[in-house]
């Protein structure tokens, strides 16, 4: 494996967008992203929300924060994301 396709491999990273929810503990946060889907037999465009536990190493994003998260190896037992970027609200 070349090493252009590796990094290209590991820059791959799924990134959501969220607003944070919980300050669970110390550099961490849980985030709440959301998409919407249809329904499937009725046609109406529906929200969805999905909770992901993220790792804050800066411990700077606060309960109503809108931050981009991104994929990461595992941290925790929850925990496989991490904060890349925080937009205060």
């Amino acid at each position: 494996m070349s090493e252009t396709s590796a990094e290209n491999k590991r820059n791959s990273r799924k990134v959501r967008k969220g607003i944070v929810v919980s300050k669970s503990g110390i550099k961490s946060v849980v985030v709440q992203g959301e998409h919407r889907e249809r329904h499937p037999v009725y046609g109406k465009i529906v929200r969805v929300f999905k909770k992901y536990h993220a790792h804050d190493e800066a411990d700077t994003a606060k309960v109503g924060d809108a931050v981009t998260i991104m994929e990461t190896r595992p941290l925790s037992a929850t925990k496989r994301w991490r904060i890349v970027k925080t937009e205060e609200n």
